[in-house]
């Protein structure tokens, strides 16, 4: 056997008997198939609008707009991906891709490339600088008053984005807040917490993965 092969077995058996904190919280999202029902089932249509942040190759934008065909704006700062996304969906004039994410300042940040878990927050075997906007700036620009979907996967900056969103009274409109938390960065937890807390003013938590996958529904 090949020290590659051999290498395999030993990621399989060590998953299996010897799960890591993270290998735990997915099983049961994995059971439920979520990426397939929870984070596509939403009472959406052809006027709704849903913001993407971290498109990355663009397949959950690709998936709600074939459901929904509805108004899409993603958002990935890696311009690699970027430009990916941008050539998957350039025919279409319902899906807007922009080349920054949005955040509580306007700035530019070094990130840490590992494809889909690429982030500021991590080395990755590559650097790249990108752009964040922020985003009270982008949505009076663009004068979007409502979101009906803001889908949330951004390698630990969801937390500095929410906080915004809160901060700015934005979050009362956004309809459905489908958000990723991520465990690595400094006091994430509390982060976490401080947050759920605060969005249960508001909205209704819909389904709960910790640290996997989350959404929140806006009350009435």
């Amino acid at each position: 056997m090949s020290k590659s092969m051999l290498k395999t077995v030993f990621n399989r058996v060590q998953s299996r008997y010897f799960p890591t904190p993270q290998q735990k919280r997915v099983r049961p999202w994995f059971n439920d198939k979520g990426d397939e029902t929870l984070r596509l089932n939403y009472d959406l249509h052809q006027n709704s609008v849903v913001f993407d942040l971290g498109g990355y190759k663009g397949q959950w934008t690709s998936d709600i707009y074939a459901k929904y065909n509805c108004k899409v704006f993603v958002f990935e700062p890696v311009l690699e991906y970027f430009e990916k996304i941008k050539q998957r969906f350039d025919k279409n004039q319902n899906i807007n891709v922009f080349p920054f994410g949005l955040s509580n300042s306007t700035t530019q940040v070094t990130i840490g490339l590992s494809n889909d878990g690429s982030s500021v927050f991590k080395e990755g075997p590559n650097t790249s600088q990108i752009r964040l906007i922020e985003a009270k700036s982008f949505l009076e620009e663009n004068k979007i008053d409502f979101i009906d979907l803001m889908k949330i996967n951004i390698e630990g900056a969801e937390y500095d984005l929410l906080d915004h969103l809160i901060e700015i009274e934005y979050i009362k409109n956004i309809r459905n807040i489908q958000v990723q938390f991520h465990d690595f960065v400094p006091e994430a937890e509390k982060r976490m917490r401080k947050i759920q807390r605060i969005l249960s003013k508001s909205h209704t938590v819909t389904y709960q993965y910790e640290f996997v996958w989350e959404n929140w529904a806006l009350k009435g």
